[in-house]
Order: C-alpha cells, then sequence, then structure tokens
C-alpha cells in the first residue's frame, strides 16, 4: 500500500501590527513667512524690478487611509473580515451539502489558510507579469454568463452564494490569477525522471516483517512471499520517482537500492514494509505519479514563499 502524500500548512501566528494613521502638519510659521515674503516681492518689484526669491512650501502629509477590519494582511494586502466571513460561509453550507460536520475551528483554519494560499500565488503571478486586464476580465464574465444561462442566471448565482458584482469580478480575478500561477508551477516538474520499479511485503505487525525477512535471508523468493500477503496486488508498487514514497526513511532506503536486492523492515504508519527495487533508471512518470510530484511542487513552492512573505494574523 502506498500512502499519498498530505500536507499540512502552517502559517506562524505574529502579533498584528496596528497601522499609524497619518497626521497633516500645518506649519503657520512657515505660511506667515511665505505670506510676508509675497508681499515684499510685491513691494520690490516696483523699486528694483529684481524677483524675490520664494521660499519652498512645505506640502502637507495626506491622511492615510484607516484599513479595513482584517482577519491577515499578506504582503501588505488585506483579507477583509467582510470577504472572509463570506467565503467562511460558503464553505459551511458547501460541506452541509455533502453532510460533512466540520467544526467551526477548523473551518475557520481551512478557509484562512485557503485564502493565504490564493493571495500568495494570485501575487506571484502579477509579479510574474501576469496581466488578467478588465477586457479579459469581461470577457471571461460573459463566458459565464452564456454558460449559466444568462446574465440574469449568474446574477441570481451570484446572490445565491453572498456575492455582489463588484466582489465577484474581484475573487473571479485573484481565482484566475492563482490558478495560471499554480499552472506555470506544476508545468515545471519533468515528466521522465529518474525511478526504481519497486515491489513490497507489507505487514501489519512487526512480528510477521520479522518471520517474512528471516525467510528472504534463508533464501525464499521474494514475490511469493509478498503474494502470500498481498494476494491482490502481488506487493507492486510499480515504477516510484524520488519522493512518492513520501516516508522519508522509505524513500531513502528504496533509492540506496540496487536492482535485485531489498531493503530491511521499515515502519510507517502503514505498516511493516520491506521494499525490493526490481530494477531503476530513467522512466515517465505514470498519470498517478506526475500528479503527485506536481502537488509537491506546489506544496514546496508555497513554504519556500511562505517562509519569504510577510503574512500578519489578527490577534
Amino acid at each position: 500500500m502506498l500512502l499519498k502524500p498530505r500536507f499540512i500548512n502552517k502559517t506562524s501566528e505574529v502579533s498584528r501590527k496596528t497601522p499609524q494613521i497619518g497626521r497633516i502638519s500645518t506649519d503657520f510659521r512657515s505660511l506667515l513667512l511665505i505670506i510676508a515674503f509675497g508681499l515684499s516681492a510685491c513691494a520690490s518689484f516696483w523699486t528694483t524690478h529684481t524677483p524675490t526669491p520664494q521660499l519652498p512650501t512645505a506640502t502637507p502629509e495626506p491622511p492615510t487611509a484607516t484599513p479595513p477590519p482584517s482577519v491577515a494582511i499578506v504582503n501588505g494586502e488585506y483579507i477583509t473580515l467582510a470577504e472572509f466571513q463570506a467565503e467562511l460561509a460558503r464553505y459551511q453550507s458547501a460541506q452541509t451539502a455533502l453532510g460533512v460536520t466540520v467544526s467551526d475551528e477548523a473551518a475557520n483554519k481551512i478557509v484562512l489558510e485557503d485564502m493565504i494560499t490564493q493571495f500568495l500565488l494570485a501575487q506571484a503571478a502579477r509579479e510574474s507579469n501576469f496581466n488578467f486586464t478588465e477586457t479579459d476580465l469581461q470577457s471571461r464574465m460573459d463566458a459565464l454568463a452564456s454558460e449559466i444561462g444568462g446574465a440574469q442566471a449568474l446574477s441570481a448565482w451570484q446572490s445565491a452564494y453572498g456575492y455582489d458584482d463588484a466582489t465577484f469580478q474581484v475573487a473571479l480575478k485573484r481565482s484566475v490569477e492563482s490558478a495560471w500561477m499554480r499552472d506555470k508551477i506544476i508545468a515545471n516538474v519533468p515528466v521522465v525522471v529518474e525511478q526504481i520499479h519497486v515491489r513490497q511485503i507489507l505487514t501489519y505487525n512487526e512480528e510477521d516483517a520479522r518471520a517474512a525477512l528471516e525467510e528472504l535471508k534463508a533464501g525464499a523468493d521474494f514475490d511469493e512471499i509478498a503474494a502470500l500477503y498481498d494476494p491482490i496486488t502481488l506487493g507492486e508498487l510499480g515504477w516510484v520517482p524520488r519522493g512518492y514514497l513520501l516516508d522519508a526513511s522509505a524513500d531513502e532506503a528504496v533509492f540506496a537500492l540496487q536492482a535485485g536486492k531489498y531493503t530491511e523492515i521499515i515502519a510507517t504508519h502503514a505498516g511493516y514494509h520491506i521494499f525490493k527495487a526490481l530494477e531503476r533508471g530513467d522512466h515517465p512518470l505514470s498519470p498517478d505519479a506526475l500528479l503527485t510530484m506536481q502537488e509537491l511542487a506546489l506544496r514546496n513552492w508555497l513554504v519556500e514563499k511562505r517562509a519569504n512573505s510577510d503574512i500578519v494574523l489578527a490577534p
């Protein structure tokens, strides 16, 4: 049994920085000096015709806009409380429709993590010069309206899911940007990589695994023992790229093998394994392996992106 990867997003929570509200500075003394020099210049013009230099005027600092109530700030971009609550409501509604119960705490975390991920991807797309213009947005809106049965049907759908025109367009634009960046990341995964053709003996207790290993060392046939423990797949795992097994100890042990050799017992949460390398070399990824490696590439990208991003969570 080959375990699929699961990635748990973790965002370090830091104290939220309260933006400083800018102040308009008015220097009355400078203002009086400017007025006084202006009057002097007028008088001097009639007597000497020599222009009097004017003091530079101080430009008042514009007031800083009050930031909206937010749940997080991602590289200076606010995830507002309003859009988070709307997205949370949509998520909870979808789970209810599926008959799935999710606690409020878990739902809050899932939705926030997903929104942070989407913001990071969308920001990276813009940094990569992906430009989804207003014309592109309108074309996408028109296409959606056509698919759903017209503009009125699209408007009704938006209302049913808590959108108005403005919030839906913002969400659509960000969704397109994040999808573009995701596709760019996974497109870099090579389709032909070094792989090992692996077969395994999998037991669910250590005693059976030790017995199997002793039989192997006594000269028993690996395939026959594998078939005893898994008569359906016969222990066949197929061609495995590096990182596909996702258990670090298993992955390291398998890729240390030469063709025809097998490992010692390796314990994972799936059971007790003895892996055998049948052959190794460059080989095309299977559809399942390609999908797994693309998911892994995206997760690795997100880990690095988060580590280099300024993500501030509301307390």
